[in-house]
């Protein structure tokens, strides 16, 4: 998981052969907050609950 697409484009131009196969998700957080900042900590945690409330359904 990734905040933002820029996040994934870095990755894909620097690993994109470890990343075949792979299933990468963007969590559209745009990085502009400080590190641990609570609010970022916040939008990650629902981010990544709402997407594995999903997986669990799907």
């Amino acid at each position: 998981m990734v905040m933002e697409q820029e996040h994934l484009a870095r990755l894909r131009s620097s690993f994109r052969n470890r990343l075949v196969g792979r299933t990468l998700h963007v969590l559209d957080i745009p990085d502009r907050f400080q590190f641990m900042d609570p609010r970022l900590v916040k939008m990650i945690e629902e981010r990544v609950e709402s997407f594995l409330s999903e997986q669990k359904a799907g």
